[in-house]
Order: C-alpha cells, then sequence, then structure tokens
C-alpha cells in the first residue's frame, strides 16, 4: 500500500493544474515532520484537513478509523502563504543538507518543488488550499 500527500485547492476548478505527486513526502512524513519542528515551521501534515466525502474515500481505501472519522472538525482551508513558508524552509534546508534523507532526499525536494508550484498559483489568485492523503 503506497501513500501520497496531495494538494486540494477551493473551489470546483482553480483554473491551472494542481497536480503534485506526494508519494516521497508521504513516505518520509515522519522525518519531515521533526525536521519542519526543529527549523521552527508547521509540519506539513498541520495543514491536512477532510471533508466527509475524502473520509468516506479514505476509509474505503482501508486508511483511519471509522470512529475517528466521526470527530473530524469541519474542513478547514489554509493560506498559501502558509503552505510555503513550510514548503520553503524545507526545500532550503535540504537543497543545503542533501544527505538529510538519505537516498529520498532529491525526491522529496523534486516534490516540495511541485508543492511550491503550486502553492504560488494558489496565492497568485487569492485561494485557499488543504493538504490531502491518499493510499493505493
Amino acid at each position: 500500500m503506497s501513500a501520497s500527500m496531495y494538494i486540494v485547492v477551493e473551489g470546483d476548478d482553480p483554473g491551472y493544474d494542481i497536480f503534485v505527486n506526494g508519494h516521497a513526502l508521504a513516505r518520509n512524513e515522519d522525518a519531515l515532520e521533526k525536521l519542519a519542528i526543529r527549523l521552527g515551521v508547521k509540519p506539513l501534515l498541520e495543514f491536512f484537513s477532510a471533508d466527509q466525502n475524502s473520509m468516506a474515500l479514505l476509509l474505503e481505501e482501508g486508511a483511519g478509523d471509522p470512529e475517528w472519522a466521526k470527530t473530524l472538525p469541519p474542513p478547514q482551508w489554509f493560506s498559501p502563504q502558509d503552505g510555503l513558508t513550510t514548503v520553503i524552509t524545507l526545500l532550503d534546508y535540504l537543497k543545503n543538507v542533501p544527505t538529510a534523507l538519505g537516498s529520498e532526499t532529491g525526491y522529496v525536494i523534486t516534490e516540495l518543488e511541485e508543492y511550491e508550484r503550486v502553492l504560488r498559483k494558489t496565492d497568485l489568485r487569492n485561494l485557499r488550499w488543504q493538504l490531502a492523503v491518499s493510499w493505493k
């Protein structure tokens, strides 16, 4: 089973490509969370939010506990600037310390650059975003 952390932009169609791979970020989420905390920025998973439809899909994919899903707060949307702060801080660090995540560092950098691209476009259009997770 493989996980992916991807961006959802508020609204039906933001008018631009929001695709991000997110597999390397999901594989390295624990290490990235610790790194973000050490660097003084919000970990990526703090931008996670899901509506009932998204949670139903996750539960169908075998992720999560149905009882836990009932306690989720309403979906939250975040400022792209807040996400960019985390993404750029992680990118800067990983580019300066390319051994930080071993052989995964290059893959994580590529995906963080995808996040940066999407979040910059989201900011230009004054939209908000959230992080979603998928297991396949």
